[in-house]
């Protein structure tokens, strides 16, 4: 399975020279190979071709159209993923559409893994096809009880097959990190199913949120792509204190590249 050239358990963009074209309009150029790349895969989905495979390689095609128009990317602590027990709970915070199109090229070559969803992504057109062939955890987002009992059924079925599990807390993507949102149901599943968490922060606002149609915002160059992975957090009890130690990395983590965007 194709991976990121890691060096010491760190990724970074590589130097590289963007076309004029890419630099002048790099929403445009992005937007229409991100099209082409989920058309084939909706295409590969519907005819039951697209496996853990092409997830990874349409999700690691992303990260180099987003490469190929200036933006860097930034992805450190693999080696705690790949140090962590099988399966796990991959729990972070929520800005754009990047992160589910960018994460399963980053995870499924250490974990076998799959979201939790928003329901109506599963009809969503065309990503539909492709959701609901990656076997998601769905939730509604409008009935909290129905949403609880979903995610510890069908979150310890997927975890007793070894399949991990991506969650994002927050449920809908925020333009900055809200510990007030950020839900305690990936520290309850943890519990319940005796899986430690592996809390990723991420930066990721330069996929921007559309107007019209939110998966097409713009494509900012000018912001670095960030991918932090902790040590994973044994669960004990009903999983209060792994939940604060989450949020904790998570804030301390945007903090630290505040300060260095400042610099």
């Amino acid at each position: 399975m194709t991976e990121l050239p890691y060096s010491d358990g760190v990724y970074r963009t590589s130097p590289r020279t963007v076309p004029w074209y890419a630099r002048w309009f790099p929403s445009l150029v992005f937007h229409l190979r991100f099209i082409w790349i989920v058309l084939r895969s909706a295409r590969q989905a519907k005819q039951g071709k697209y496996g853990d495979n092409e997830w990874v390689s349409s999700s690691l095609e992303i990260v180099e159209a987003l490469e190929k128009v200036g933006v860097q990317f930034e992805i450190t602590g693999i080696d705690f993923l790949r140090q962590a027990p099988t399966p796990c709970l991959v729990i972070g915070n929520h800005l754009s559409t990047l992160e589910t199109m960018v994460l399963p090229g980053i995870v499924q070559p250490v974990k076998q893994v799959t979201f939790v969803v928003k329901q109506s992504l599963l009809t969503y057109p065309l990503f539909g096809h492709v959701m609901r062939s990656r076997d998601p955890i769905p939730v509604t987002q409008t009935d909290p009880r129905a949403d609880l009992k979903s995610m510890l059924d069908g979150g310890q079925q997927r975890l007793v097959r070894g399949i991990s599990i991506i969650i994002f807390p927050e449920g809908e993507r925020a333009t900055a990190f809200d510990p007030v949102r950020f839900n305690s149901i990936g520290a309850k599943l943890a519990s319940r199913a005796g899986v430690p968490i592996v809390p990723v922060a991420l930066e990721t606002t330069a996929w921007g949120r559309g107007k019209l149609l939110g998966d097409f915002g713009r494509i900012d160059p000018r912001r670095k792509v960030r991918f932090a992975f902790a040590p994973a957090i044994a669960v004990e009890g009903r999983g209060t204190t792994e939940q604060e130690r989450t949020m904790e990395f998570i804030q301390s983590k945007l903090g630290e590249w505040r300060v260095e965007d400042d610099e």
